[in-house]
């Protein structure tokens, strides 16, 4: 047992004899800027079991010691033992994991809010399609040779590599990644379409202006219904691409008013609507001046539809900020991949556009399962995209293909593979015109031999699917849908009927180049009846007829406005 008060320097062990007092020695002085030691005194508890604590204060501080039986705190019995020193020690120790996990759990939460872009945006991905980089699956999206990435890593360079997939694409290659419902049949799937689309649904949370993409060819298929669920109340700039696609002659003040029209109805919250064609560059510098006005420090997402023309838009998009803009000028650099196939940008692409500050986003398309691009094999997809401007192909072509006074009554009329009309109550001079790619045959047989035609020609004639081998694996026309429509003025069309993904096939109950004005007959109940069979996921629009091509400037009616629709109405630019 120790002594129960003791001197700090009589535990220490023997030193040397000459470092004993190094003042000793005649030859070293006095040095007025060393440390000061001074003599701690250490007392023992007053249990008479406990063992004696010695403290040291290394820094010559009147640092307080809990349980070191001083004279603040008392001694004796009544002062804290080592076991309950620990115990609150640990209690201490448990009670801040809590808080640091309870923080952890709020971060967590607000980041999930923020967005998997935030998450995301210490991952190097493709500049082309926006998948991470990776160096293990050769057929994956995002693969890079690993001598090229290590090499790009070492010199901090990742954010200029493409992958040998958006390299392929950018040949001509058909590579399909996204699977899923509303993905494409065959190839890989390395991603499905819900997963894309939950990319997206941060947008809700975040302030941002949107630039919504609809081709004007599939302005129903491509319209997003339920974009709200996506972006919330966030600003939308309403851009229909492909207007160029639109047959000669078209009156675009008329066609504006058109999508406007259609556009109310949905009631969403669209600044503007622009009219722009990206390999053209029309209305492309409307679009420039309204997200500049309209930005207001928020980043800009470019969303739409797969294959809506998304990369194309944002190319013609940089081409025209450059000319003003250094930043957008070198943005142009590394951009976007173009592909014609649907699915080609697999995640958010982060582009530095603006001097002012602030990104401009190309996003995954939003893959629906309700257009012909989910249905079709890949290597038909490019069949169709409209390659040059629209003809409408019109059945009959001249009043020779009437045959009797029913007119088209029993006959069926074949879009490629894809679409079946069968015609059950028309006019004698009725006329159907279907507007869509060229690349697909139409052929019109009776109604009777329809079934057996189709069987026989599916993948011959009837095309997509291409080939008999394709063909029998291809699950047939099984939607059908009863469709009575009615029209006011014979003198216009009645109504569209639009195929998702696809076109639309134009009504005229009574064609003025097939008709004479004497030779038009008494109307009763003012509708025609029709059947359209397509793919089972495939959907039917009927809508106002769009007005396209010379006569629609004709027949259009410009629907007379009140004052406060005036003001709510988003003004149209082209």
């Amino acid at each position: 047992m120790l002594p129960k008060t003791l001197s700090i320097f009589s535990s220490l062990p023997s030193l040397p004899r000459h470092f004993q007092n190094p003042f000793s020695n005649s030859h070293l002085h006095f040095n007025p800027h060393l440390p000061k030691f001074s003599l701690i005194k250490c007392r023992a508890a007053a249990a008479p079991n406990s063992d004696p604590q010695i403290h040291v204060n290394p820094q010559n501080a009147p640092t307080h010691i809990p349980g070191s039986g001083s004279e603040d705190e008392g001694a004796g019995a009544a002062a804290p033992t080592r076991g309950q020193i620990f115990l609150e020690h640990h209690q201490a120790k448990e009670a801040s994991k809590m808080v640091i996990a309870a923080n952890k759990k709020k971060r967590k939460k607000k980041e999930k809010l923020s967005g998997s872009i935030k998450t995301l945006s210490s991952v190097d991905c493709c500049y082309g399609c926006g998948a991470p980089l990776q160096i293990q699956e050769v057929d994956a999206p995002g693969f890079v040779d690993p001598d090229t990435y290590e090499l790009k890593k070492k010199h901090r360079q990742l954010k200029t590599v493409i992958c040998g997939r958006c390299r392929l694409l950018s040949h001509g290659h058909m590579i399909t990644a996204v699977g899923g419902h509303g993905g494409y049949a065959g190839g890989k799937q390395f991603v499905t379409a819900e997963e894309l689309r939950d990319k997206l649904s941060h947008l809700r949370h975040e302030k941002a202006l949107i630039v919504k993409l609809v081709d004007i060819v599939d302005f129903n298929g491509s319209f997003l219904s339920r974009v709200r669920d996506l972006i919330g109340a966030n600003p939308i700039i309403l851009v229909v691409t492909k207007i160029d696609l639109l047959p000669k002659g078209t009156d675009m003040n008329c066609v504006g008013d058109w999508i406007v029209e259609a556009t109310t109805k949905k009631k969403l919250n669209v600044l503007s609507v622009h009219l722009t064609s990206a390999k053209s560059l029309v209305g492309i510098a409307g679009v420039v001046a309204e997200i500049q006005e309209e930005k207001k420090g928020r980043d800009v997402y470019i969303m739409g539809t797969a294959n809506v023309g998304k990369s194309a838009f944002i190319n013609s998009l940089l081409m025209m900020m450059g000319e003003k803009d250094p930043v957008a000028a070198a943005a142009q650099k590394y951009k976007p991949i173009q592909s014609a196939v649907p699915g080609t940008t697999l995640g958010p692409i982060p582009i530095d556009a603006f001097f002012s500050g602030g990104k401009l986003y190309d996003t995954p398309g939003v893959h629906l399962h309700h257009r012909q691009g989910a249905v079709v094999p890949t290597d038909d997809l490019p069949s169709l995209a409209p390659r040059s401007r629209l003809k409408g192909r019109s059945f009959p072509s001249d009043r020779e293909t009437i045959s009797g006074s029913r007119g088209m009554e029993g006959f069926s009329i074949f879009w490629g593979g894809l679409v079946r009309v069968d015609i059950l109550k028309v006019l004698p001079f009725t006329r159907l015109t279907f507007y869509g790619p060229k690349a697909l045959p139409i052929h019109m047989v009776p109604t009777a031999e329809a079934d057996e035609f189709y069987k026989k020609e599916i993948g011959l004639q009837l095309t997509p699917p291409t080939g008999k081998q394709r063909a029998e694996t291809w699950n047939g026309l099984e939607a059908e849908r009863m469709l009575q429509l009615r029209f006011d003025d014979p003198d216009r069309p009645s109504s569209d009927i639009a195929i998702s993904g696809l076109g639309w096939i134009a009504i005229e109950p009574i064609s003025k180049e097939l008709s004479t004005p004497d030779a038009i007959p008494e109307l009763h109940d003012n509708e025609l009846h029709f059947k359209v069979h397509v793919p089972k996921p495939v959907e039917i629009f009927v809508r106002s007829p769009l007005p396209v091509g010379k006569a629609g400037s004709e027949w259009y009616q410009y629907r007379d406005l009140t004052e406060e629709e005036e003001e709510i109405r988003p003004k149209w630019h082209y």
